[in-house]
């Protein structure tokens, strides 16, 4: 009684010797596979044009979407140009803060957007950008490694907005000097749309932003 072939001993078998099929070309039509497309029985040189029609879709899927993610980061991208367009064209330190706040809106076009800085020169105690900051916020500002972007948790700083009471999704960037641990401030994005800020964002042009607004800002410290 003949003992049955093992299965691996076949697979290299075949593998050590690619040229088989060319040598027994009629076997391609008499070996049946099970398709798991059909469910019916299809010969070897169908089932293999299966498996490079699904490679192909695959790789035609996975080409879609890297299009795609191009076409999103170009988008953000003439996005961030043109609101650094608009911190290059302030007309004076103190006005800084305006640009930064509106141009984020207005490049990004996002509903609502509010700072606050802390420790400033002298000359800006009086400004909007200022005040109504407790020393929770200063820690809460403090504890942030990186930006905050997901569901409002009822966060002060978001109470700091124009209209704070119909915000669900915020990004909250903490804005700090190179090297130092301690922000000297934050800077606060705020939507009614829960899903436009998520905790699943990448957050690497959050983090231009933060740094970009960080260093426009720093001429107002004391």
């Amino acid at each position: 009684m003949t003992a049955p072939l093992d299965s691996t001993l076949v697979a290299q078998y075949l593998t050590d010797h690619p040229n088989f099929f060319e040598e027994h070309a009629d076997l391609l039509g008499d070996i049946k596979l099970a398709s798991p497309l059909t469910g019916r029985a299809v010969s070897l040189q169908e089932r293999q044009m299966e498996v490079l029609r699904d490679k192909y879709k695959t790789l035609e899927l996975r080409m879609s979407n890297l299009m795609r993610l191009a076409s999103e980061n170009e988008a953000i991208a003439n996005k961030f140009h043109r609101w650094t367009k608009v911190l290059l064209e302030s007309e004076d330190v103190g006005s800084m803060p305006h640009s930064v706040v509106s141009g984020l809106k207005n490049s990004f076009e996002v509903p609502q957007v509010t700072l606050r800085i802390w420790d400033t020169a002298p000359d800006y105690a009086g400004e909007w950008f200022v005040g109504g900051v407790t020393e929770d916020a200063r820690i809460f500002a403090n504890s942030l490694l990186a930006p905050y972007c997901g569901t409002n948790k009822d966060f002060e700083a978001v109470r700091w907005l124009d209209d704070p009471a119909g915000i669900t999704s915020t990004v909250i960037i903490p804005l700090r000097k190179p090297g130092n641990k301690n922000a000297f401030g934050l800077l606060i994005l705020g939507s009614p749309d829960p899903a436009r800020f998520t905790s699943l964002m990448a957050t690497d042009f959050l983090v231009h932003i933060g740094e970009t607004s960080s260093t426009a800002l720093a001429w107002l410290l004391a």
